[in-house]
């Protein structure tokens, strides 16, 4: 599945808001929240000796994914062009790949 795929598909449970402000923040809190969420989970593996179980990671992960895909729908914008503009930022600033030397001394992209 690519990202339009993806976008069509999880936008095809998302909510219409009439307000469309009202949308973006609604999407933004669900984006951070997930974040968080996912943030927390790998908290308790890193600090609280949890055991990882992939399939929480893939959920929490999923869920900021449909977050993000609502964004990009309610702002107009396209998930496989959000990726590739990334893409190209990342090859931009780290020619050779990231390294910890060229991230201290990246030029902004």
């Amino acid at each position: 599945m690519d990202f339009a795929e993806y976008q069509e598909a999880a936008t095809r449970t998302k909510r219409s808001y009439k307000n469309k402000n009202f949308g973006l923040a609604v999407y933004s809190m669900g984006l951070a929240g997930e974040a968080g969420e996912t943030v927390d989970y790998l908290k308790k593996v890193v600090g609280h000796d949890h055991d990882i179980e992939m399939s929480v990671v893939e959920k929490e992960l999923g869920d900021v994914l449909w977050y993000v895909a609502a964004l990009c729908d309610e702002l107009g914008l396209d998930m496989s062009n959000v990726a590739q503009r990334n893409v190209d930022k990342l090859k931009k600033r780290y020619p050779e790949g990231f390294s910890a030397d060229a991230s201290r001394n990246r030029a902004e992209a």
